[in-house]
């Protein structure tokens, strides 16, 4: 296997590939996000416990590296149990459903240019289509209904909320996320992968459309239901959400396994379309041989890699949010920021291609602006709920002290204290 000049790929040179290779490139990705939860699980705890002064996993393996293996062999031999009230297809399909969307999902995302791969010149990604964003929105709604179909057919009422909330969370905030892509549509006039990356040569998406970039952070947060919007799962009043009547078998493996893969591919998504996906970063750039070989491979993995610590460390310092507050900051500020924010990048867009009216364009980018800060200020409820709440809470204390001038202005308990059980107050 040799590497040779690296070139950007489009969309001409996928469907070319003999099967086997095909074959090949498929297997790769498979063992890449199936080794990748065994290593992100015991990434995550190590970690987290590093984070927070502890050890971690040091006991199956060196430096613990083996413990998922051991928690994985653990859970698929213990007996599997069905609750005598479940729907019985639909209890097994549903952890299924949540896997394979995020297999798919990762089909698009490239690892590299194209390469010399046994004697054929493939790019190193499985497959890209003209709408291969679009794809991975697509596989992102359909995994929802693994959730859905677990809460429904476990017939238990806390597993049933589980799966409303994770429905509505996921609507939500894909609505924003899908808006967090269209600026970078807009300047990179392709929904393919591969060509996106190619839009990246000069300056990273993430550093030019940063409004965007940050957006779909959050939504990435909302969309694999990872703390601090890991509401379909709120144990303190859902006991396990969702995956409530799914004990540790095979089943909760793949629950697991889905949650990891869908971070992973949210992972992806954020370093293709905003980190420069296989690109170097400055400096390393500068050197003629980053981008030949194998070397493109290295530098996506190291943003991969740093792009789920982020995510690792957010769920180790961030409590978990109610649930009005993950609607609220889905519908009355991701989305209106978002919907202003395109408006400004086409309106600059315009200016850049097409040559239009700029005094026009500014106009129009400040103006739409103006009405969406202002939109969002008269609509924001919550900051709205939370002034009120301090307003009556001060307003309580100045009661409470007038109640009692004799006392000096501080409240005091009464004299006379009724009977409790049978005590008497004197």
């Amino acid at each position: 296997m040799a590497g040779v000049l690296a070139a950007d790929p489009t969309l001409a040179d996928f469907g070319g590939d003999p099967l086997w290779i095909t074959i090949v490139k498929a297997v790769t990705v498979f063992l890449f996000l199936g080794l990748g939860v065994v290593f992100g699980v015991w990434f995550e705890r190590k970690l987290i416990a590093r984070m927070q002064h502890r050890r971690g996993p040091d006991r199956a393996g060196p430096f613990g590296v083996l413990q998922s293996v051991a928690d994985a062999i653990k859970m698929g031999l213990k007996e599997d149990l069905f609750p005598r009230q479940v729907d019985r297809v639909l209890y097994l399909l549903a952890p299924v459903i949540m896997v394979v969307p995020a297999f798919l999902a990762f089909s698009v995302v490239p690892f590299g240019p194209i390469v010399n791969l046994f004697g054929v010149r493939t790019p190193l990604q499985l497959v890209d289509l003209p709408v291969a964003v679009l794809f991975t929105l697509a596989m992102g709604a359909v995994s929802v209904y693994g959730v859905v179909l677990a809460g429904w057919a476990s017939r238990s009422p806390y597993a049933l909320l589980g799966g409303l909330r994770s429905a509505a969370q996921v609507v939500s905030y894909e609505i924003a996320m899908g808006l967090s892509f269209v600026a970078v549509f807009l300047f990179a006039g392709t929904l393919s992968t591969s060509e996106i990356v190619k839009a990246q040569e000069q300056t990273w998406f993430a550093v030019l459309l940063i409004p965007s970039f940050l957006v779909y952070v959050v939504c990435m947060f909302g969309e694999s239901a990872r703390i601090p919007f890991d509401l379909p799962e709120g144990e303190g009043e859902l006991v396990g959400g969702f995956q409530t009547e799914y004990s540790s078998s095979l089943k909760f493996a793949l629950i697991m396994m889905g949650e990891y893969l869908h971070t992973f591919t949210a992972s992806g998504i954020a370093v293709t379309l905003f980190l420069g996906g296989w690109r170097a970063p400055f400096p390393i750039s500068l050197w003629d041989g980053a981008h030949q070989g194998w070397w493109p491979v290295l530098w996506f993995l190291v943003k991969f890699v740093l792009t789920f610590a982020f995510v690792v460390w957010v769920r180790a310092s961030l409590p978990r949010v109610r649930y009005d507050q993950l609607m609220s900051l889905g519908w009355k500020v991701l989305i209106p920021v978002s919907l202003a924010w395109i408006m400004l990048v086409a309106s600059v867009r315009n200016l850049v291609v097409n040559e239009g009216d700029r005094t026009l364009g500014i106009a129009l980018g400040v103006a739409v602006v103006v009405v969406a800060a202002g939109v969002w200020m008269r609509f924001d409820t919550v900051s709205q709920r939370r002034r009120e709440a301090e307003r009556a809470q001060v307003e309580a204390e100045f009661e409470e002290l007038a109640r009692e001038p004799e006392a000096g202005g501080f409240p005091v308990p009464p004299l006379d204290l009724p009977h409790y059980h049978g005590v008497s107050s004197r």
